[in-house]
């Protein structure tokens, strides 16, 4: 493979080391993106799958669904992402999947796994696992993982690595931002990424379909314990209504969040027939805690979970009983 320089930081690197052993000892890899895939998860298989192409690695990006984030469309490969499982591949990677349901499949067992990942629930579940949940994404795991082992970053490769840290840093405004993540922002920028272009990309092509729904998530705001618990909902009737799809009402949920008394809120809508459940806090409330109890998982400050049911209040008061008892 093309070479960069090399540089250390106090993540082991022999587990990169073995990691990129592996890889250049498969005949075939899958990169696996996690259900509902977001943009830190599929950046940082398309950053992994530019290096194999340039280095004529066989390999595919798969996600178990074909229903993938539209935004994300000028990422180069993203076309060529499949929710078809390649009949033979000895190696499989997966990015971004905080625990291993999350990959959508059950994985033969005799296949080697490289788990690259940075969420608090992550149990380590690969033959080899480059877990960091002080990390600000994934994508900043993947770039360590070039910069270890010193390979070349190309311009599509430093494009998808810097999507991933921005949007799941939410604009590099989290705690899990710090001097080294802003030096290999820097970098990647000096790879290729265009700052203004990924925003551009990424913030101006909303549909109208969002903001017809948004105002319909925001009118269900519900406020517990003097204003400190929030709660949202969209209704499966709101999404035939406005044509808009579950990711267009994401943004809501950080809509609640900024409101200054509020340390905990959640948004509560229907996907595939369950109830998806995105948890969001401030400060010292760790609401990985509460996903975990729904076999969910995520970070400290955010996390998510499905529970087995397609009626959103009922999931709504699930969700409650378990936030109060944090409160007593």
């Amino acid at each position: 493979m093309k070479k960069d320089f090399i540089v250390s930081n106090k993540i082991d690197m022999a587990t990169y080391t073995q990691a990129l052993k592996l890889i250049e000892e498969s005949k075939y890899i899958l990169i696996i993106t996690h259900v509902n895939p977001d943009p830190d998860s599929i950046s940082s298989a398309l950053a992994l799958s530019n290096l194999f192409y340039e280095n004529k690695i066989k390999h595919k990006v798969f996600n178990i669904s074909s229903d993938l984030p539209d935004n994300l469309n000028f990422l180069s490969g993203f076309e060529k992402i499949t929710d078809q499982l390649p009949k033979f591949f000895d190696l499989a990677i997966s990015v971004d999947c905080g625990t291993y349901p999350r990959l959508g499949f059950e994985l033969d067992k005799d296949i080697p796994l490289i788990n690259f990942d940075h969420h608090k629930s992550n149990n380590n579940f690969g033959t080899i696992n480059i877990v960091d949940p002080m990390k600000s994404s994934t994508a900043e795991i993947i770039y360590d993982f070039f910069k270890h082992n010193g390979l070349y970053i190309t311009k599509d490769s430093a494009t998808a690595l810097y999507v991933g840290i921005y949007d799941d840093s939410l604009a590099f405004s989290l705690a899990r931002c710090d001097e080294l993540t802003f030096d290999k922002v820097n970098f990647l920028v000096q790879c290729g990424a265009s700052p203004s272009k990924i925003a551009n990309k990424l913030l101006r092509r909303d549909s109208l379909a969002k903001y017809r729904i948004i105002p319909k998530v925001l009118d269900s705001l519900e406020l517990f314990k003097e204003g400190e618990v929030a709660s949202i909902i969209a209704e499966e009737e709101w999404f035939k209504q406005t044509g808009a799809h579950n990711r267009d009402c994401e943004d809501a949920l950080d809509m609640v969040m900024s409101i200054a008394i509020v340390k905990i809120a959640f948004f509560v809508r229907i996907v595939s027939s369950k109830a998806r459940i995105s948890l969001r806090s401030k400060g010292s409330v760790d609401v990985s805690k509460i996903a975990g109890h729904f076999n969910g998982g995520g970070h400290f400050n955010a996390a998510g979970c499905t529970i087995d049911t397609n009626d959103v209040n009922k999931a709504k008061k699930l969700v409650l009983k378990e936030i109060f008892e944090l409160y007593k």
